[in-house]
């Protein structure tokens, strides 16, 4: 019921919207998502999506409103009783969510004719690398869909940008702290760090606490900078930021025993303050586009204390993150053929989630795309690699493979069939969820 008010009252402020500006534009697309694990011991549908994407944007003197939502029918049935099947919004039998994904408005020309201003929630992209940008660090990760490279959080904040000739300086203020959202359980281990426990112990029961920033300027609030322009013929970029990493990190570990063998954990989880120095390009080498993306990350010491007191070992300090800068970077080039044939590749030193010098893997992602019939069909292979260490990569590495094929029988719709893929030893992070096979079929119609 509380879903529908709010939806009820995104409808009403629609109008209101409408009434209030001279003209509305409205787009957006229809998308049904549906996954397969075929594993044989697994073999279930672990996606059923089905998304309408409404966008409206509006333009009136010296401003300019936007505002995106999406409106999600989402699982499967959650139905545990005789009187699930008789809620009135009936959200256990058809589950559903809306995702306010984004909201603001541009003023123009304010103060100066050079300066532009951007109030509300907003994605805010930085960094020339594709999708996966260690200079993209003020929207918290959506990680909801995990193969979705590069999907971010829309977050409230103030946008200035004032403009030098072929040069732009942008600065942001994000008053509150907004953590990522987590991939489900069945993927989270891939972006989960090892845990060890004394030798012979099991976990029974995992229990976890998180502790978000204070609700105050000092605490949860973040600030960026960024210089860019045209140099030589190049896009490039210098940027800071100063805020939280939005992933958790464990920094205290409770454990006691549970039976002979096992034993129950109590994690509490931090979002450690984060300082990074950023710098992009991208353009091209004669046909060929290249991009090169790099960032500098200044984080704070993380002290770690595991209490083993009820196992007769006392508490025991380390270091959950130490303050040694470490160092992402990604380039990467694409290239069309004259046959319309189309690659793109890139190598990437840290992951997303990778944090620590000594804790950065290396990724090379590629994509090779064709299209014929008139462009009516597109055949393209993803290909990815990690290595987790050079040195011993026998034991230490983990492939990719997503071939899709892309149908549009009619304007502005696409049909999707593909498959992910996955291969590796459990010491990679991809590795460690090569189980997780998936056939999928999307249909998307934009209007």
């Amino acid at each position: 019921m509380r879903k529908l008010m709010i939806l009820t009252g995104i409808m009403i402020a629609g109008l209101f919207f409408k009434a209030a500006f001279a003209e509305v534009n409205i787009s957006g697309s229809v998308l049904t998502d549906n996954r397969f694990r075929v594993e044989e011991e697994n073999n279930k549908f672990v996606r059923n999506e089905n998304r309408l994407t409404l966008k409206l944007d509006s333009d009136i003197s010296g401003a300019h409103a936007y505002g995106e939502v999406w409106l999600r029918g989402w699982g499967v049935p959650g139905v545990l009783q005789s009187g699930d099947l008789q809620e009135p919004g009936k959200e256990r039998v058809i589950p559903w969510v809306l995702d306010f994904r984004e909201a603001y408005v541009d003023f123009y020309k304010i103060l100066s004719n050079n300066l532009e201003l951007r109030v509300g929630r907003q994605r805010i992209a930085w960094g020339t690398a594709d999708k996966l940008n260690p200079t993209d660090n003020i929207n918290p990760d959506d990680l909801e869909d995990i193969m979705d490279f590069g999907r971010k959080l829309g977050t409230n904040a103030v946008k200035m940008t004032y403009y030098l000739g072929e040069f732009n300086v942008t600065a942001v203020y994000v008053p509150i702290f907004t953590p990522a959202v987590l991939p489900s359980q069945d993927w989270a281990s891939a972006l989960s760090p090892p845990f060890t426990l004394p030798a012979g112990m099991l976990v029974e029961n995992f229990k976890d606490v998180i502790i978000l920033p204070e609700n105050n300027p000092g605490e949860s609030s973040m600030a960026a900078v960024r210089i860019g322009g045209n140099l030589f013929n190049y896009d490039a970029s210098i940027s800071y930021f100063y805020g939280r990493d939005d992933l958790p990190l464990v920094n205290q570990v409770g454990i006691t025993p549970a039976g002979l063998t096992s034993v129950n954990v109590n994690a509490e989880m931090i979002y450690p303050r984060l300082q990074v120095i950023g710098l992009d390009l991208a353009g091209a080498i004669g046909k060929v586009g290249i991009w090169a993306e790099g960032a500098a990350f200044l984080p704070e010491e993380i002290k770690m204390l595991t209490d083993l007191s009820a196992l007769g070992m006392g508490v025991q300090p380390s270091i959950a993150l130490d303050a040694e800068p470490y160092f992402k970077y990604v380039v990467g080039g694409d290239y069309t053929f004259k046959n319309g044939l189309y690659i793109n590749a890139q190598y990437l030193h840290g992951f997303i989630h990778e944090r620590g010098k000594d804790n950065l893997g290396d990724y090379l992602m590629a994509g090779i795309e064709k299209k014929f019939y008139n462009d009516e069909l597109k055949v393209m292979l993803g290909l990815g690699g990690e290595i987790k260490d050079f040195s011993a990569w026998e034991d230490n590495y983990a492939i990719m493979i997503f071939p899709e094929v892309s149908y549009y029988p009619v304007d502005n719709t696409e049909i999707i069939l593909g498959a992910y893929l996955i291969d590796g030893k459990d010491t990679t992070n991809f590795g460690k969820v090569k189980n997780n096979d998936e056939l999928y079929l999307k249909l998307k119609y934009s209007f």
